[in-house]
C-alpha cells in the first residue's frame, strides 16, 4: 500500500508510481511502465502519462497544504514524443489562492528528453479521512 503520497490512492498503487519527493511547491515521481501500460506502438499509453501528470500536478499543489486533499478541475496535456523506458515526472505549483492551485508538470523519458507537458487547476478539498470511508460528496463549486 503506497502512502508516501500523503494519502492512499488505489489507482496510483496499481500503476506503481513512486514518489521521489513533494515539498515546497514541487514534486517528482518515477514510473517504470509495465507491458500492460503500453499502446499499440509499444510506448507508454497516453492515458498512463496523463494519470502520471495528474498525480504529479496534484502532489505539487498538496505539497504546500498537506492537510488538504485536491481534486482536478481542469488539465491540458501536450504529447511531444513517445515515452520510452523509466519515466520521471516533475511538477510545480505556479500560483495558489485560498481554494485553488495552478500547476504545471513535465514527463521525461529514460534519456531525459521531454515526452509530455501539462498544466492543471486543482481545488483544495477536505482530505478523505480513511481509504475505506471516502468522501461521498466532493464539491468543485
Amino acid at each position: 500500500m503506497q502512502e508516501s503520497f500523503g494519502a492512499y490512492i488505489p489507482f496510483v498503487d496499481h500503476l506503481g508510481f513512486e514518489m521521489v519527493f513533494f515539498d515546497d511547491g514541487q514534486s517528482e515521481l518515477r514510473f517504470e511502465p509495465e507491458p500492460e501500460h503500453m499502446n499499440s506502438f509499444n510506448v507508454t499509453h497516453g492515458g498512463a502519462l496523463m494519470t502520471l501528470l495528474d498525480v504529479t500536478l496534484a502532489t505539487a499543489a498538496r505539497s504546500v497544504e498537506r492537510t488538504s486533499g485536491v481534486v482536478t478541475v481542469e488539465m491540458k496535456t501536450t504529447f511531444m514524443q513517445p515515452a520510452r523506458g523509466v519515466l520521471t515526472s516533475k511538477g510545480r505549483l505556479i500560483h495558489r489562492s485560498r481554494s485553488m492551485a495552478f500547476t504545471e508538470g513535465t514527463v521525461y523519458d529514460a534519456q531525459g528528453q521531454v515526452c509530455a507537458h501539462a498544466t492543471g487547476t486543482f481545488k483544495y478539498v477536505p482530505k478523505a479521512p480513511d481509504p475505506s470511508h471516502p468522501v461521498s460528496d466532493i464539491s468543485t463549486d
